[in-house]
């Protein structure tokens, strides 16, 4: 039941996709909440400090999450050709959309050189820094691939349930429950 088969998926790769949906709505509103926060609010500091912590090991997460989804089969789909072309390209977006994300944040937080500490576990190096407007840059990337991810993430939800509630497909089961799937 961990690995995944051409009827289901398994139970890594499940986990990774509700640990990140829940990790990047929940990276969504701390950021869009934190950037209203005054210099004297003791989440000034605080607040970023969980931000870029969290959004690393995301980070570390999707790495593995991909490398994954590369060595295991992916369930056979389901639905018309265009909606089966349109999933793949959907999946595809969304995982692109993460990365950038992702790697902007990187950008924003290690701009002026300095690693990004990871719950004071470890730290991440500033591989790239001092670019021109590093910062600047990577911020607008950082906040419109954001919120072009939630977006495509709510398209990717209506669709399932679409699929689940009118097409009566076993799409949306298979990302609940690795063993409901494994009967066929």
């Amino acid at each position: 039941m961990w690995r995944n088969t051409r009827s289901g998926w398994g139970l890594v790769s499940i986990i990774f996709h509700w640990l990140s949906a829940l990790v990047i709505v929940g990276l969504f509103v701390l950021g869009w909440w934190m950037t209203d926060l005054g210099y004297f609010d003791p989440w000034y500091n605080r607040a970023p400090w969980w931000h870029r912590s969290v959004g690393m090991l995301l980070l570390f997460a999707t790495l593995l999450r991909i490398a994954w989804r590369l060595f295991q089969p992916t369930p056979v789909a389901q639905g018309s050709r265009l909606e089966r072309l349109a999933a793949h390209l959907g999946h595809i977006a969304l995982y692109v959309l993460m990365l950038t994300v992702l790697l902007s944040g990187y950008l924003i937080s290690t701009a002026r050189g300095r690693g990004i500490s990871v719950f004071d576990w470890f730290e991440v190096p500033a591989l790239v820094s001092h670019l021109p407007n590093q910062a600047s840059i990577a911020g607008e990337v950082h906040w419109y691939s954001a919120l072009a991810l939630l977006l495509l993430a709510a398209g990717h939800a209506l669709a399932a349930l679409k699929h689940h509630f009118l097409d009566r497909h076993d799409i949306f089961v298979r990302m609940l429950n690795p063993a409901r799937t494994r009967r066929r």
